[in-house]
């Protein structure tokens, strides 16, 4: 990607991610006026403003921060750990309960109408969708763990090309799209609490159900820690992307867009099968694959011999497939606003419950506002990725919407708490004690987002130095 692509694609996340949040306090700032609340401040992230401006009697400013935004105002419950001190001086008239309820209502219902106008944009243009969205057929069960004890969902018996009925008793249709979460294979497996998990799955039209015992990856102690597998995937095409220069499979004539079906007369059900033969050879005696190729309506048999690079010198013997496109059956589909939403919510329902339950899945494992802008350059630098971008976004605005309503102070949902606290008792709550418990939460609010940023940034950091690895260099062959 050439730089001026880079700098594209951060323009467009940049904009995008301050349209999400200017909605969200546009609510907020729409709503006082309408209520007669007086406006100091209207901010798009926290932190010293590196831009303000002030028109009329409300200053809008751009904070060095990027996790948020605000209004300030000194009518309602301060903010000041976050916000700064107001500038108010004369004191204010009081603001009713009622007043202080729509204000801060308004800021989740401004990003819950943008991931309508959002849904209702995708339901239009449609997003991509394949079929191994809708399958549960392993693709891959890994023999061995890192430490070379036996995978366990190979040890329970389970094989490429198994289907998946249900995981820990849930029934399951999907394996791990983002957007079907409770009935997926990978969310049932990380959410189990069990010593075992039972799986039921479909072989040869027979239904068995086995046992599993999961186990954890090991990770440093800045990475995130490791959930709960079995070392299986889902079920995808092998076809290839990419062919190196001088390797084994540009000279057996292989080329982007053939699909490997075969290795050795078994049937493969995805590139991993591939991986883990040239894999196995790195402390045994290389020997030739034989390939089943599908091109176009063509199918043929190649056999080939792995051989090791000339660079990286700790590379095993490959074939030289650098890459694959996976599952080529992209198709659009047109899901109705009312299934986004309804998904998206039950999304950040599940990721809630599941914190709150004896799974693995804790604070750790939660995204902020780094993930937030990976995952939409990622998604920009996709062909198709402006669909994308538009999906994710009815996600992120629901979830933000029911994230503010969470009655914690600093959030809105704080407010409204601490607003309905005040109708209760006919007075508001005092302002020391507010003070303190705002200045608190804020903290905490504060730490949090450091916190999880920290991972965020490791694990986009990792991923970056993974793809700039040492590039696969093979021998010229000799003539």
């Amino acid at each position: 990607m050439t730089i001026l692509r880079y700098i594209f694609v951060a323009l467009e996340v940049v904009l995008l991610f301050n349209l999400l949040i200017g909605v969200h306090e546009l609510g907020h700032f729409l709503a006082a006026k309408w209520r007669g609340l007086k406006i100091e401040r209207f901010a798009i992230w926290f932190g010293k403003p590196i831009w303000k401006k002030k028109i009329g009697d409300v200053e809008y400013a751009l904070g060095w921060i990027p996790a948020g935004g605000y209004v300030s105002l000194p009518q309602m419950a301060t903010m000041e750990a976050i916000e700064g001190k107001t500038d108010t001086t004369a004191p204010l008239p009081n603001v009713s309960p009622l007043d202080k309820i729509i204000v801060a209502f308004a800021g989740p219902l401004f990003s819950f109408l943008l991931a309508v106008v959002f849904a209702v944009v995708v339901w239009q243009v449609g997003k991509p969708g394949n079929e191994s969205d809708n399958s549960t057929v392993i693709g891959w069960v890994s023999p061995t763990t890192d430490d070379g004890q036996p995978g366990p969902a190979w040890q329970a018996g389970l094989r490429p090309g198994d289907q998946i009925l249900e995981v820990d008793g849930h029934v399951v249709r999907h394996f791990s799209p983002i957007s079907s979460m409770s009935d997926s294979v990978t969310w049932r497996i990380v959410t189990s609490s069990g010593t075992n998990i039972a799986i039921k799955y479909l072989r040869d039209g027979k239904e068995t159900t086995t046992y599993a015992k999961p186990t954890h990856l090991a990770t440093k102690w800045y990475e995130r820690k490791s959930l709960r597998k079995v070392l299986l995937t889902g079920s995808s095409k092998a076809t290839i992307f990419e062919v190196a220069t001088n390797s084994p499979a540009a000279i057996a004539g292989l080329q982007e867009g053939d699909e490997i079906t075969a290795l050795n007369g078994e049937k493969i059900y995805c590139p991993l099968a591939v991986d883990y033969a040239q894999l196995a050879m790195s402390n045994s005696a290389i020997k030739p694959l034989t390939l089943s190729i599908r091109r176009g309506n063509e199918q043929f048999d190649k056999t080939i011999t792995p051989v090791k690079p000339l660079q990286p010198k700790n590379a095993y013997p490959l074939l030289g497939i650098m890459s694959w496109s996976g599952d080529t059956n992209v198709s659009l589909v047109h899901p109705s606003p009312a299934d986004q939403l309804k998904l998206s919510a039950g999304q950040i329902l599940n990721t809630f419950g599941a914190l709150f339950s004896k799974s693995d899945i804790g604070v750790q494992q939660l995204g902020g506002a780094v993930m937030i802008i990976r995952v939409y350059s990622n998604l920009f630098q996709d062909e198709e990725g402006w669909r994308r971008v538009l999906w994710f976004s009815v996600i992120l605005n629901v979830n933000l919407a029911l994230l503010n309503l969470l009655p914690l102070p600093v959030l809105d949902g704080g407010h409204i708490t601490l607003s309905l606290i005040e109708w209760v008792r006919r007075r508001p709550v005092h302002a020391k004690i507010l003070e303190k418990i705002q200045t608190a939460f804020a903290a905490l609010l504060i730490t949090f987002m450091v916190y999880i940023a920290f991972f965020d940034t490791g694990d986009w950091l990792r991923s970056a130095k993974a793809d700039h690895e040492v590039p696969v260099v093979f021998a010229a062959p000799a003539k």
